[in-house]
């Protein structure tokens, strides 16, 4: 069977666990009406998710040097059923966050394991497979507040009932696939944890500062997206269908970034990226109504959508077969647990009185300066990895 139709299964399942992280931002409001919290509260439970998905990454690494990846990959389809199951039924607020975090450990499993055997199976093309999968992972985002409406009319733990249903699909159809697929070894080499984290220990620093702190401000912002347009003065309906398009910019956003990031310079594409970005968020600040904040939303939400394949394809074009799972992982994890922690900020922040742009404002600048510093260190060739078109053996 061609690699293709296992790429699609992947596909599948990589729209479940992303639907499985995004799909708290919509709720958090429902969260703290239904359960009786306020901001900061709501917020961790979200960063929880986050948490979730950073937590395994380093054990996962280690596990993708005595099992395969595919292994792995069922693992975590397996563990995202548990973790759906787990939020539906949940009966208050501690329950709530267990069961957060517990999906979180299913993407962050999965994301190890995954995004370096996309990138095996298809090493001629790293960039645009990249691309395509992050792009199926931003229709889910795009659905989510969508589904979420529709949710409630009735219960919003019927989203998760079928999360776990669709997961436990998901997962049986990717094993019946990968059994009848010629599977690449380019991974076969890497089972030394620790030597492939020492010897790539600067591009892993590198892509986690860079993309992890660019991250946490998205964290923030995306999360309390429905609240901050509350408090510009939309009614909630729009506000929290507005979510739908950041996430809608964003679908377009991987296929664009897929291709360039295969034919431009990694580091100043990236630079470029993060630029966008900061100047997408003052935009929201600034924007003042309904056709403004649209307008600003679409620049935000493709501007950082663009990132995440550019991101992952510089690690993963620049890292050797004998090391990419495990430093990869690395990575991952130091980026995750970076970006995890932005909506808690934000939501303390503003629950101690400070205002929704004062707390954007800060934090572009703060992206300014990163995005200036990198550039410096990149003129001076301080910058390691990023050579674009980079190739490999199949």
């Amino acid at each position: 069977m061609s690699r293709t139709r296992l790429f699609g299964s992947l596909c599948a399942l990589v729209f479940l666990v992303n639907f499985a992280r995004v799909v708290f931002a919509p709720l958090v409001g429902e969260f703290i009406d239904a359960f009786g919290i306020r901001e900061g509260t709501a917020g961790l439970i979200v960063t929880l998710a986050w948490l979730g998905s950073a937590a395994p990454r380093l054990p996962a690494g280690w596990a993708l040097t005595r099992f395969t990846r595919r292994r792995v990959i069922v693992v975590s389809g397996a563990m995202l059923t548990a973790g759906a199951l787990g939020v539906a039924l949940a009966p208050g607020v501690l329950a709530l966050m267990v069961a957060a975090f517990a999906v979180g450990l299913a993407s962050g499993v999965y994301f190890v394991a995954a995004n370096p055997f996309i990138s095996e199976l298809f090493p001629q093309r790293v960039g645009r497979v990249m691309g395509v999968h992050g792009m199926a992972s931003q229709l889910s985002a795009v659905i989510a507040a969508p589904a979420v409406t529709v949710a409630l009319w009735y219960d919003w733990r019927y989203a998760f009932y079928a999360l776990a249903l669709a997961a436990a699909a998901s997962t049986v159809l990717f094993v019946a696939l990968a059994k009848r697929t010629d599977l690449p070894d380019a991974g076969a080499s890497d089972t030394d944890f620790l030597a492939a984290a020492r010897g790539e220990w600067k591009l892993i620093a590198a892509g986690v500062v860079l993309m992890g702190l660019t991250s946490f401000v998205w964290q923030g912002l995306f999360n309390f997206y429905e609240l901050y347009m509350i408090d510009k003065g939309l009614p909630r309906a729009t506000a929290r269908n507005l979510l739908t398009v950041i996430f809608a910019a964003g679908v377009p956003a991987f296929l664009v970034s897929g291709d360039l990031a295969d034919r431009l310079p990694h580091v100043p594409y990236l630079l470029g990226i993060v630029s966008s970005f900061v100047v997408g968020v003052v935009l929201v600040v600034v924007a003042e109504g309904l056709a403004a904040v649209i307008a600003a939303s679409v620049v935000v939400g493709f501007a950082i959508h663009m990132l995440f394949p550019a991101g992952d394809t510089y690690l993963l074009a620049s890292l050797p077969d004998e090391s990419r799972a495990s430093a990869y992982a690395m990575f991952s994890a130091g980026m995750m647990t970076t970006q995890a922690a932005g909506s808690w900020v934000v939501g303390e922040a503003v629950e101690a009185g400070a205002g929704y742009d004062a707390v954007f404002l800060a934090l572009a600048g703060g992206l300014v300066v990163l995005v200036a510093a990198y550039a410096a260190l990149y003129r001076l060739g301080r910058v390691p990895g990023g050579a674009a078109g980079a190739t490999r053996a199949a």
